[in-house]
């Protein structure tokens, strides 16, 4: 994105990619449908974002938006030949529900625009007021007038984002907050009971975490739970926020009451609560979240709409969706230029923000792109002046 602002103010651009391949994170996200955006309104849409250095808010500098935002991002992947769909949930998706047709007409129009895509390019930090690469031919140290980084937070290594860029720009003077996981999932040590339900989705249920609550879906794995619907609150349960799962949100407390009280008491415990609940995994986690349980149906019922989610902590971040953490906003110019090395922008993941999955990342990344692009055209132009 940046570079596609750069070279339409008349830039020549190098896009230096570390990989053999560019977009992999993006290809990766692409496995699941490509979740663009989230068709909603733009201050519903904002929220999402938090972090030192937010992305869509609106406080000076940063992205309005007119800018980029829902609509934008639509209209760019429409302007690349891609059509879209809006889900029920809002959720925005290519039809092809792909991510390689709307790369290779992105790659494509680049080329045409003049940019240079030099893969397996990797940076390796400076090499006096050069940009020293490494590539399977030796090495080359570049001097652009301006430059532009994208290099990644720290999940996902193996696609190419491994933070080796940190300790770089620190011996720089910038100012880079601790990455942590993001949109990850949580460990839990389950009972041998629950073996029996390892890979099956929890659905029907409403997650409530510090005010917030989610609806979405969620996986019971070996190592503990996973999925959207964990996701969407997973920034709060990390900074130490209690998750309480309700096991049917959509029945009041004296409701579900009424109905465990009518269950037959010759069946097991087991079996009571599956009838209730209509559903194993949710009676499964009730009795292995509950125990004790009460014998009142009051008290039983209070306990399935309000179940502590226990766990021992969040999944590693090499694994995580996503990562919070990054260059700090006191750090960076309202055009994302670093204040600590002029003439250098930084755009997605590097910088400090984070967003919960459901189209947020990806607009977020487009956007710190789009806004890094018109921060070194700025640059290059006020130079060339």
């Amino acid at each position: 994105m940046a570079a596609e602002v750069l070279a339409g103010q008349g830039a020549r651009v190098v896009v230096a990619e570390a990989m053999p391949t560019p977009a992999r994170k993006f290809l990766m996200a692409g496995k699941s449908g490509l979740n663009l955006t989230k068709d909603e309104p733009f201050t519903q849409f904002a929220a999402h974002y938090g972090g030192s250095a937010p992305v869509l808010r609106t406080p000076p500098g940063y992205l309005q938006n007119e800018e980029i935002g829902p609509e934008a991002v639509m209209a760019w992947a429409r302007g690349l030949g891609v059509e879209l769909f809006t889900g029920s949930t809002g959720r925005v998706f290519p039809v092809g529900m792909k991510a390689s047709p709307l790369l290779r007409a992105w790659l494509a129009r680049l080329a045409a625009m003049g940019i240079e895509l030099r893969t397996r390019w990797r940076w390796t930090g400076f090499q006096g007021e050069g940009w020293r690469f490494e590539m399977p031919g030796g090495v080359e140290v570049l001097a652009p007038r301006a430059a532009v980084l994208a290099l990644g937070g720290a999940s996902w290594p193996r696609l190419g984002s491994d933070a080796a860029w940190v300790p770089w720009l620190a011996g720089r003077g910038v100012a880079v907050v601790p990455f942590r996981p993001a949109n990850m999932g949580f460990r839990i040590a389950w009972s041998a009971q629950m073996a029996r339900h390892f890979g099956q989705a929890v659905k029907g249920v409403a997650l409530h975490v510090a005010g917030r609550v989610s609806r979405g879906e969620w996986v019971v794995t070996a190592e503990g739970v996973e999925g959207g619907g964990i996701y969407e609150v997973s920034a709060a349960i990390r900074d130490g926020a209690e998750a309480f799962v309700d096991l049917a949100p959509d029945l009041d407390a004296e409701e579900l009451a009424r109905r465990f009280a009518r269950a037959p008491a010759k069946l097991s415990v087991g079996n009571r609560l599956r009838r209730v609940l209509g559903d194993p995994v949710r009676a499964a986690l009730l009795m292995e979240w509950g125990r004790p349980l009460p014998a009142e149906p009051e008290r039983l019922a209070a306990r399935a709409k309000a179940l502590h989610l226990r766990h021992q902590g969040a999944m590693g971040i090499e694994r995580a969706i996503s990562s919070a953490g990054g260059i700090a906003a006191e750090g960076l110019a309202d055009t994302l230029e670093l204040k600590a090395l002029p003439g250098v922008f930084a755009a997605g993941e590097m910088l400090d923000w984070e967003a919960p999955t459901g189209g947020y990342l990806l607009t977020g990344c487009l956007a710190t792109g789009r806004l890094a692009g018109r921060g070194a055209a700025a640059y290059l132009a006020a130079a060339r002046r």
